[in-house]
C-alpha cells in the first residue's frame, strides 16, 4: 500500500496508544463534519467506543456505514478517506497488524465464481 500513515495525515484525529513489533493500537476521535485526508491502514480490528455514521471513500467508490458502540469489526488493508456524516462524535480504537496475512489455501473448486469487482477490496469494516 502506498498510502500514508493516518497519525501523520491527521494527527488531530488519530493517536498511538500502544505499539510493539507485532501491532500498533490507534485511537480515533472526530466530530460531525470532520474529514480525514487520504491514508491507509494495514489489516486491522476496529473496536467502536461510540455509535456513529461515516462515509468511507476510495477513488470513485464510497460506502456509508452506521456502527453502534461496543462492536469489534475486521477492517482489511485499505486506502481511503473518511467523513463523519452523522450527528455524534466518533470514537474508535484500531488494532493494526504488522505481520503479513498468511498465504491463502489453494481453492479446490474446479471453477470458482469470479470476483464481482476484481482488485476492489471492500471499503470500511466487515463482520468477518
Amino acid at each position: 500500500m502506498n498510502g500514508q500513515d493516518p497519525v501523520v495525515t491527521d494527527p488531530n484525529l488519530y493517536s498511538v496508544l500502544f505499539e510493539n513489533e507485532r501491532v500498533r493500537v490507534l485511537q480515533y476521535r472526530d466530530r460531525p463534519g470532520d474529514r480525514t485526508h487520504p491514508h491507509s491502514h494495514p489489516d486491522s480490528v476496529m473496536v467502536t467506543l461510540s455509535s456513529f455514521q461515516r462515509r468511507v471513500s476510495s477513488g470513485d467508490r464510497h460506502a456509508d456505514i452506521e456502527l453502534t458502540a461496543a462492536q469489534a469489526r475486521w477492517v482489511g488493508a485499505q486506502e481511503h478517506t473518511g467523513e463523519n456524516i452523522g450527528t455524534t462524535d466518533s470514537h474508535a480504537v484500531f488494532i493494526e497488524l504488522k505481520e503479513p496475512a498468511p498465504n491463502p489455501a489453494p481453492n479446490p473448486a474446479p471453477n470458482p465464481a469470479p470476483n464481482p469487482s476484481p482488485g476492489a477490496a471492500p471499503l470500511g469494516p466487515s463482520n468477518h
